[in-house]
């Protein structure tokens, strides 16, 4: 089975094949890091018309790349859900012309969804049930994956996600968009130990995040508590921004590794997975690595699927199709939506 997989949900516009149900032939993403640059963050209403311009060269890209044609498709797959539904509407809407046109079957997926089994593409031995840490620009959170069909939020960030927090203190540091490899590259240069920045707990969920705090003290640490420095880098600054920087990485990467870890071994599984955009961190990959207990084996996805891709959009919607679970061309669009739940 052929299947082309479809995502709008933010400011990625990607398109990928798979040929079921884990070999990926394709995976075209074009990014619009660019177009977003000047206002720190991603302007819903630009990735809207960014998509619109550019999904159906990413299709062809990626049909291409396959070595197929869009007939030898046997199926199409497309997130619509969570994201930005300005957005979103944009890859739903050429999915749905794609499956009525070709009169093949079209599965919505769950963004997150699609994170949590991304590794299942390149490691031919996983398999269910595993627990899941996704942590991206909009989500951080650990999943209890059962099955295909059973996949649950046992913890997740109470304020800002993890790479929402790299950006912001990209944003501090004067360091470009995405926040994320700006700040892991500047952090190469620093000292882990510099700073004793916080890691936060939530006394009353231990495999829950917070990283409001952490996000806070940079600063502070940087302008001074209420912001009495006019600017970060005066000459009275203890520290230099690459120590700030590795600093801050650390206390997030920490905080990522206990909570993981403290529920991988209070389900008793064997294999934790790492999805989403962070899951690119050397660091996060390094101290889980190191500090995963014996038994317990880390799986995190290749670099192109990390970051929001179509190939992994089209895997999860395998694993759909596999249960007989598809959509119908009246298929919404939803800026929420908890993994495990239909639309």
């Amino acid at each position: 089975m052929l299947i082309l997989g479809i995502d709008t949900s933010c400011d990625d516009t990607a398109a990928g094949v798979l040929r079921g149900p884990r070999e990926v032939l394709s995976n075209e993403v074009a990014t619009q890091f660019d177009l977003h640059a000047a206002f720190g963050g991603v302007v819903p209403e630009i990735a809207s018309r960014a998509h619109t311009e550019r999904i159906t060269r990413v299709i062809e890209r990626a049909v291409e790349k396959a070595g197929i044609t869009l007939r030898d498709l046997d199926a199409i797959a497309v997130t619509n859900r969570p994201g930005l539904v300005g957005a979103l509407i944009v890859g739903v809407s050429a999915a749905k012309s794609l499956a009525l046109t070709l009169g093949i079957p079209l599965v919505g997926v769950h963004h997150i969804e699609a994170h949590c089994t991304a590794a299942l593409a390149e490691h031919p031995d996983l398999a269910f049930p595993f627990l899941a840490l996704v942590a991206s620009g909009g989500h951080t959170a650990l999943y209890d994956c059962r099955s295909p069909l059973e996949i649950e939020v046992v913890g997740q960030t109470i304020d800002d996600a993890a790479g929402e927090c790299f950006d912001k203190v990209a944003v501090m540091l004067d360091l470009p968009q995405p926040g994320g490899p700006s700040v892991s590259k500047l952090a190469e240069g620093g000292n882990p130990k510099a700073v004793r920045f916080p890691r936060a707990r939530v006394k009353s969920d231990p495999l829950a995040f917070s990283f409001s705090g952490v996000k806070t003290s940079v600063l502070y640490h940087l302008k001074g508590p209420g912001g009495r420095r006019d600017a970060p880098d005066r000459d009275d600054l203890e520290t230099t921004y690459a120590d700030v920087a590795a600093s801050f990485e650390q206390a997030v990467v920490d905080a990522l590794v206990t909570r993981s870890l403290a529920a991988v071994e209070a389900k008793g599984y064997a294999d934790l997975v790492v999805g989403g955009g962070v899951a690119a961190n050397q660091r996060l990959r390094a101290d889980l690595a190191a500090k995963a207990p014996a038994g317990v084996h880390v799986r995190f996805p290749s670099m192109g699927l990390c970051a929001d891709n179509g190939a992994m959009i089209a895997l999860r919607g395998a694993q759909l199709l596999a249960a007989d679970i598809t959509s119908e061309l009246d298929l919404d669009v939803s800026a929420t939506g908890e993994p495990g739940a239909l639309l």
